[in-house]
């Protein structure tokens, strides 16, 4: 008869004590770990704060507008061009509009009125005149463009030319700096004497 190597181990025998410890111990690690599950996991990303981009504005209303131009009782104000940007780099459109009396007869001159418009008002209002009508000029060739706005002039060299036929041409263009619109000629454009 052979004697093992190893001794046998009184311990390695199973008898049901051990059997009832081992079933005690597997419970209380069910117990605890039920206690300190962690919180119940989500599809959803974590949450991350962006600020919202602030909804586009839209241009002051041309139309709702009251411009400093008495037309008088019988004729009514036209709005005859108009165009938005942002003129002063505030991130908000002004609205520019051409505006003159509307009379069956003759060409009445013309008004250029800058518009902006207060979050909290929802009226336009008139903040700049580029073109008083009380000059007599007549505007072609109006824009909004690149935080500027250009036109023709046509106008008249004395009191004495009928409003039918003007005799001057000018090429203008506002831009705001410091506080005001600043009038001056396009680059490559002249003004001319006659139209």
């Amino acid at each position: 008869m052979q004697h093992p190597a190893v001794p046998e181990l009184a311990h390695t025998a199973a008898r049901p004590i051990h059997w009832v410890a081992t079933a005690t111990a597997l419970y209380g690690v069910i117990l605890v770990s039920s206690v300190l599950q962690p919180g119940t996991a989500t599809a959803a990303p974590p949450r991350v704060e962006t600020k919202a981009a602030p909804a586009p504005r839209t241009p002051p209303d041309a139309a709702r507008a009251d411009f400093p131009l008495d037309c008088g009782r019988s004729t009514r104000l036209l709005v005859r061009k108009k165009a938005a940007g942002d003129l002063d780099g505030d991130g908000r459109p002004e609205t520019v509009a051409v505006v003159r009396c509307d009379t069956s007869m003759g060409t009445p001159p013309d008004g250029v009125y800058v518009l902006t418009q207060a979050a909290t008002d929802p009226a336009p209002r008139v903040v700049a005149t580029l073109v008083d009508p009380k000059d007599r000029l007549t505007v072609t060739d109006f824009a909004v463009r690149d935080a500027a706005v250009t036109a023709t002039l046509l106008g008249y060299s004395t009191p004495d030319v009928p409003s039918c036929c003007p005799d001057t041409k000018a090429a203008v263009k506002w831009q705001w700096k410091g506080g005001a619109f600043i009038r001056s000629t396009p680059a490559g454009t002249a003004d001319t004497g006659n139209a």
